[in-house]
């Protein structure tokens, strides 16, 4: 298979469940990356024109609003690497903007990714978490249980937890060991890869500055939504195969009626396998 990953760190990635560190860029252009979508969240956070609140934009389906992140989504450095694990037909499903606070007691409890997004297909699947700033323990890095992937999915309940950052508080209802866990410190411009069935979490920023993070969710065309009516993927690289798949484009412009208006449906798609067997509304704490 093409991309920039050596049979050693495919295997890496088949055994453990993830992959890190991965350089994509150099410090200076990451934090060129930063300052654009801080200006950007400088700008839009408080617009009354929005019709949604703004963490709802920043945290599902950013690429579809943000040509910034639209761009980041399709840099070769990223997508050489997904397509070691992938395959050339890359789609990008979700994009999110993560940010922890500087003193933020913000969390994300163990849990596996595909558990609400009524996607099969896992090993079609791969998250590339994209550090813009420095992630260490300290500021609330993630943390993997490696080879928790081969058990496929396993139960989960939910917990709408006040600080949990995950849109239902999903947590696994499984014991894992403490122990067995790695944090995934990054230096900003690396990134992390993982399966979709990958047990993984993080605690609070302890640190005085925010902690930045692009997340993309890549598929290959062959997974297919098996709750949603309709489903939308942005071709990032290669072709969109999928008849059951929708191509989306990126914005020229951050906001405009016409993503705002793509935005809605994709969400309302989304959202729909995400509030599946759900108890309470979803949310996006920030």
């Amino acid at each position: 298979m093409a991309g920039c990953l050596d049979a050693k760190k495919i295997d890496s990635f088949r055994r453990d469940g993830f992959l890190f560190p991965v350089r994509v860029a150099e410090a200076e252009c990451a934090a060129g990356w930063r300052a654009e979508i801080e200006e950007l969240e400088d700008r839009w956070r408080d617009d009354p024109s929005l019709p949604r609140p703004f963490v709802d934009y920043v945290r599902a389906n950013f690429h579809l609003v943000s040509a910034t992140a639209a761009r980041i989504g399709h840099d070769a450095g990223i997508l050489d690497a997904v397509e070691s694990l992938i395959g050339p037909d890359i789609l990008c499903w979700m994009c999110e903007l993560i940010v922890k606070e500087p003193r933020s007691t913000k969390v994300l409890t163990m849990h596996q990714d595909l558990t609400y997004w009524g996607l099969d297909g896992a090993d079609g699947l791969v998250t590339a978490w994209l550090a813009l700033s420095d992630a260490t323990s300290e500021n609330g890095a993630m943390r993997f249980v490696p080879g928790s992937h081969h058990a496929g999915q396993v139960e989960h309940h939910d917990t709408y937890g006040e600080d949990n950052l995950l849109s239902r508080g999903q947590e696994i209802a499984v014991a894992v060991d403490a122990d067995e866990m790695v944090d995934v410190e990054l230096s900003a411009g690396e990134m992390s890869l993982h399966h979709g069935h990958m047990v993984h979490g993080s605690g609070p920023n302890t640190t005085d500055d925010r902690r930045v993070a692009l997340v993309f969710r890549f598929m290959s065309p062959d997974v297919r939504q098996t709750v949603s009516a309709e489903d939308f993927a942005m071709t990032v690289r290669g072709a969109n195969r999928s008849n059951a798949v929708h191509s989306t484009a990126a914005p020229f412009d951050d906001f405009s009626p016409a993503s705002l208006a793509l935005h809605a449906r994709v969400s309302a798609a989304q959202d729909s396998a995400l509030a599946e067997g759900a108890s309470g509304q979803l949310s996006y704490a920030r």
